[in-house]
């Protein structure tokens, strides 16, 4: 292909990517959608040209860089405050549960119908299905109550983190043998990459302040990929030390204790924090973008003519919904819509399942199930959005015409709850 003419076609996806998360936010539309859509138009495109560009050996480079970026901005995410405990804790727990029991269920699902996979391998298949993408839900639950808001913004952000970190410690330990020794295996993996990624946060921290410079994002950037691909080659938990560095930096006033305090100045901290944010954010986008497109270009439609796929995304499913509102009914128990509805799968499944290890590849799993369960997940995430924005603006209005008569119960306590956000706001 002509150079000028893959720089142009990049350039329109990209802006043609800001324009559709516009759209997104006005329509709660997720732009997932549209760019799977536009990647599966250009494969079409490109077959009736005859055109085989040879862009997908970079895949595995903008995957790695990818979830960094992922993990680095989930961590900017999460601010840290003693206020936010009900809400840090509630999220966690349904966050951790929620990714333990969908994908210990979807496992069993995938052996029903596919005996001669092993275990393991179901498992690897069946994590990337149960991760929420944080990259969806956060931009989609800004005109949520605020409670509801930080609800599902931590509980996405954990769910992101705990998928990508549990998905990677099974992989790079899958060599050894025995639930009992896998598990001491990745506790003693996770014990010592936790340490060492405290230490390194720390130093890290002090020499970027004291760098004197305009290029310090990129810098420090490429010592975290870096770190990473160090940590990789030792087998260490290396996304648990882009974990730590995000977490430091975002909530360096609650982390700093002793001569800390002191060797890490606010001011400068403070100043980091905005520019690594803004320019994580940017390439997050990036990565998004392409990643979403190029799985639309890679995905064989001949599988959504299966009758498998639909009978095992429609299980995966129903399975997911049902033990959501189990564990909201159980945590949160009043006022728990539309959040059991809102459990996108998006990003971080597409880049796990790029991820997934030769030995650990099943021939007979098509992709098909993967784009289904993104195309559901977003359309009811955005038919409970609408519904959720609808009924608001009929309490807003009702407030504004003088009130309205409420339902006692869960209804008014759904009523109490949009009024003070109204006024919050």
């Amino acid at each position: 292909m002509n150079a000028y003419l893959f720089l142009i076609g990049l350039c329109v996806v990209i802006i043609f990517s800001f324009f559709t998360g516009i759209l997104s936010k006005k329509t709660n539309v997720p732009s997932v959608l549209v760019l799977i859509l536009l990647g599966v138009g250009l494969n079409q495109l490109l077959e009736y040209f005859k055109l085989e560009p040879d862009f997908y050996s970079s895949l595995e480079v903008l995957g790695i860089v990818g979830l960094i970026m992922i993990v680095l901005e989930a961590a900017l995410d999460l601010e840290l405050k003693k206020e936010n405990w009900p809400i840090i804790w509630k999220s966690f727990t349904i966050a951790a549960l929620s990714l333990a029991f969908t994908s210990v269920s979807l496992s069993f699902i995938l052996l029903a119908f596919m005996p001669d996979m092993l275990f393991l391998e179901a498992l690897v298949y069946a994590l990337p299905l149960s991760i929420m993408s944080s990259a969806i839900v956060i931009p989609s639950v800004m005109n949520m109550s605020k409670y509801k808001k930080e609800f599902m913004i931590y509980e996405g952000t954990f769910s992101d983190i705990l998928g990508i970190m549990v998905f990677y410690m099974i992989v790079e330990n899958i060599d050894v043998e025995g639930m009992r020794q896998l598990s001491i295996a990745i506790g003693g993996n996770l014990f010592l990459t936790l340490f060492i990624s405290v230490i390194l946060s720390y130093v890290l921290l002090y020499i970027i302040q004291n760098i004197r410079g305009e290029a310090k994002f990129f810098l420090f950037l490429a010592v975290l990929v870096l770190l990473y691909s160090v940590g990789k080659l030792f087998h260490l938990s290396s996304l648990v030390i882009i974990l730590m560095f995000g977490l430091l930096l975002r909530n360096h006033k609650v982390l700093l204790f002793w001569k800390l305090e002191e060797w890490l100045k606010d001011e400068r901290m403070e100043t980091l924090f905005d520019q690594f944010k803004m320019i994580t954010v940017e390439t997050s986008f990036l990565v998004r973008t392409f990643f979403f497109v190029v799985f639309g270009m890679t995905l064989p439609l001949t599988s959504l003519i299966s009758w498998n796929v639909w009978l095992i995304s429609v299980l995966f499913l129903i399975v997911t919904y049902g033990l959501r509102f189990g564990l909201f009914f159980a945590i949160e128990r009043r006022n728990i819509m539309p959040q059991v509805l809102i459990t996108p799968r998006g990003l971080i499944s597409i880049l796990l399942f790029f991820a997934i290890p030769e030995e650990l590849k099943v021939k007979g799993f098509e992709n098909g199930v993967l784009f289904v369960e993104i195309l559901a997940t977003s359309i009811i995430m955005a038919w409970a959005l609408i519904a959720y924005r609808k009924q608001k603006a009929e309490l807003d209005e009702a407030l504004a015409d003088g009130g309205m008569a409420v339902n006692s119960g869960d209804s008014r306590s759904e009523f109490t709850e949009i009024s003070i956000s109204t006024k919050e706001d």
